[in-house]
């Protein structure tokens, strides 16, 4: 029997798993977008990332959660007050990012990720998810079209003239 997917709350002692799954699932999604391995895997950016997953995890105000199956942590997720202010986003919680390791997706553990924070949304009392992606990424742009995310028609820009897509998600 398989072990069932679990989500907990992140720790400092989890930083490095975070941090690589993280970099393992950005580099497969960028380079299915067209970047080369050089742009992604760039030392500076590692380190960026560590810095921000501390940031979070040591956050009073962000979530961020480990998804187990066994003992292996498999995906993380971090979601809390939305980075930007605008006006109608007083009743919104942003998710800031899913990743899963790659060799593990389409197996539910995004979804799993994502149930979390849908919980999250209700437990704040908050009616509008927010999430940026990035355009060329057709998988997780589908994966969040499924669980009812729209885009609401504002992007910023990203990598080699390509654009972060705005979307909400209405609860």
């Amino acid at each position: 029997m398989n072990d069932p997917v679990v989500t907990r709350y992140a720790t400092l002692a989890d930083l490095e798993h975070i941090v690589d799954i993280h970099t393992r699932a950005r580099l497969a999604y960028y380079q299915a977008g067209g970047l080369t391995a050089d742009v992604v895997q760039d030392p500076t950016v590692r380190e960026a990332q560590r810095e921000g997953w501390t940031e979070a995890i040591e956050s009073p105000h962000k979530r961020v959660l480990c998804a187990t199956l066994g003992d292996d942590i498999v995906g993380a997720a971090a979601m809390g007050p939305p980075l930007t202010s605008a006006p109608d986003t007083s009743r919104a919680g942003q998710l800031y990012q899913i990743h899963v390791v790659p060799g593990r997706w389409g197996n539910g553990i995004g979804s799993v990720l994502h149930a979390a924070f849908l919980d999250y949304l209700v437990e704040a009392d908050l009616s509008l998810g927010l999430i940026e992606v990035w355009e060329r990424n057709t998988r997780a742009l589908a994966f969040y079209a499924r669980h009812g995310w729209k885009p609401d028609g504002g992007s910023r820009p990203g990598p080699d003239d390509s654009r972060f897509l705005f979307l909400r998600l209405a609860r």
